[in-house]
């Protein structure tokens, strides 16, 4: 495969794994609102979101490092669920809990630039 095709094909595992980010937001937002599983419409939209994060994320895998995509996977997931809940669930996020949650996302853009580097033959 030459440089651009792995490019595009990098490009797309990305995506990948942003949709599978946003799912498990959705995920993890819907296991909150299910109460246990107990509320039916969330108890589903969960089992929903579940399967849409797990497809996409085991699609990005096959491009993307297996360590490095399940840390950005999870580190988005954790980041977006914890603002969200704390939008759309009145659930509390502290100024320190927002600065750690920085320091995630901080990681997430470095671990995808150290990608970038892979792929360019920098690493």
């Amino acid at each position: 495969m030459d440089t651009i095709q792995k490019h595009q094909s990098s490009g797309a595992a990305w995506g990948m794994l942003l949709l599978a980010s946003a799912f498990e937001i959705g995920y993890a937002l819907s296991v909150g609102g299910s109460q246990a599983f107990t509320v039916l419409s969330w108890s589903a939209a969960a089992v929903v979101f579940f399967l849409l994060t797990l497809y996409f994320l085991s699609a990005a895998l096959r491009t993307i490092d297996v360590g490095i995509g399940y840390a950005v996977w999870a580190g988005v997931g954790s980041v977006g669920a914890a603002v969200l809940g704390s939008i759309l669930l009145d659930q509390p996020l502290t100024l320190i809990q927002a600065f750690w949650l920085g320091v995630i996302i901080a990681g997430v853009v470095w671990l995808k630039l150290a990608d970038s580097a892979k792929l360019h033959g920098q690493a």
